[in-house]
């Protein structure tokens, strides 16, 4: 029986730890993001002390995702292994201490390996943060849970991207790293003392965990371990529904990492705005990005309230968000500073609509793996980190211009709304196999 469907009487004086738990999500959301894009507001200023062209800059925005793509499965299975806190907690101490060091830098190659070692480190992040919202909340509320973490890469975008534009004029791109780099790691220490799975938190009474359980979260998933098999990966890998959303999650990564990487450079060298300007300009965008974010998970749980199909309030959102996004093409088409703004501002409001891809990911993985669906899920979404810096710097060497770069970003986002609209049926939660569950012959 759904949460829902019981009497609010049910759960009276339950405790309400999960909110805890997603304002911890939330910050830690933050510094992750302003970590990956302090690079991008430092790179104007940077590439010239680093000797860094065009195309050497996109292999350094790169870096980190060459990395944070291919430990995603390995993450997973970490976090399926020992659980969110453990592998989170070191991987935020971990990734910010490498951030920190990057003020160092005198070379490409120096610069490189640190990006890549953050992007291992950052790996587990976003299979941990659909973990631990499949864990705390119930359905009915986990499309907003989703919302308000995945909408605090903006939000923390919006607001610190003009103090790091502040910081690369008045003291250097050296100090961009540094203050990235420094709160990240006092956080990590709040972590571990604040975050605890359901059913071994303080804070959690047995009528909140009664909730989750019954509204369909996995409040007691941290007590199974399930073997992972190739049969399971074969699984994760074959099924339509998975399939449709690992495509429409590269197709969004698209548009992230143009943000996250060459919006800035596009500012100030296509629109010849100063480093400042970029700073509080570059910020608007992102703030759009994290309001269309909140409304896409609103949107989307009161749908399911009005018992429309999980279907229906998911994909409706999503659908609506890759249309949309796909209007970055018109920045072609003005030299208005304004326009482009407004355009920008637009296609990442649109991709924060879209940004509940993640909410399926714990609406349809098998819950014994959770962290391992999530890991191929941004494994392949992700792949979108290593292949649009890299495909925009060589369009930028051979044109000399981003309206190419705009083209294909649109492109790809068209893409991606086909395959929720073609591939993407009804989605639904995968069941494992009986022989490979816990407490049968076969587990271990």
């Amino acid at each position: 029986m759904s949460g829902n469907a019981k009497s609010n009487n049910s759960y009276a004086g339950k405790s309400n730890a999960r909110y805890l738990i997603l304002a911890i999500l939330f910050v830690t959301t933050v510094i992750n993001y302003i970590d990956r894009s302090a690079l991008s507001v430092a790179a104007p200023i940077m590439k010239e002390d680093l000797y860094l062209d065009a195309v050497k800059l996109g292999l350094a925005f790169s870096a980190f995702n060459w990395a944070y793509t291919f430990f995603q499965i390995p993450g997973g299975w970490l976090l399926d292994r020992f659980g969110a806190r453990k592998v989170y907690g070191i991987g935020l101490f971990v990734w910010s201490l490498f951030t920190f060091f990057q003020g160092f830098v005198g070379s490409f190659l120096t610069l490189f390996l640190l990006r890549f070692i953050v992007g291992i480190a950052e790996a587990p992040s976003f299979p941990a943060n659909s973990r631990m919202t499949t864990m705390w909340f119930p359905q009915h509320e986990r499309g907003r849970a989703v919302a308000i973490y995945n909408s605090a890469q903006y939000f923390g975008l919006a607001l610190f991207t003009p103090v790091l534009a502040w910081l690369l004029q008045k003291m250097g791109w050296n100090y961009i790293f540094y203050f990235a780099g420094g709160i990240g790691m006092i956080l990590s220490f709040f972590w571990f003392k604040l975050v605890r799975d359901p059913s071994d938190h303080p804070r959690v009474n047995q009528q909140e965990i009664n909730y989750i359980k019954d509204g369909g979260g996995f409040a007691d998933a941290g007590e199974k371990k399930t073997k992972v098999k190739w049969a399971h990966i074969r699984l994760l890998l074959t099924n339509r529904q998975m399939i449709g959303i690992y495509i429409g999650q590269y197709a969004l990564n698209t548009i992230v990492w143009f943000f996250l990487t060459w919006f800035p450079t596009y500012l100030v060298q296509e629109k010849g705005l100063s480093i400042i300007k970029v700073g509080f300009i570059a910020s608007i965008p992102f703030l759009a990005a994290f309001v269309g974010g909140i409304i896409g998970g609103f949107v989307s749980d009161t749908i399911l309230k009005k018992g429309k199909s999980l279907a229906v309030a998911r994909k409706t959102p999503i659908i609506t968000g890759f249309l949309l996004s796909s209007t970055i093409v018109l920045a072609n088409y003005t030299q208005s500073t304004v326009a482009i703004i407004v355009i920008m501002s637009v296609a990442f409001f649109a991709k924060g609509l879209a940004g509940l891809t993640w909410t399926l990911v714990g609406d349809m993985a098998p819950k014994e793996l959770l962290g391992v669906t999530g890991g191929i899920f941004n494994t392949i979404g992700n792949i979108a980190g290593i292949v649009t810096p890299i495909v925009i710097g060589i369009i930028l060497s051979k044109t000399q211009s981003f309206s190419g770069a705009l083209v294909f970003v649109a492109s790809i986002l068209l893409v991606g709304a086909l395959s929720y609209i073609f591939i993407v049926n009804k989605p639904r939660r995968i069941e494992l196999p009986e022989e490979s569950l816990p407490n049968t012959k076969q587990a271990v």
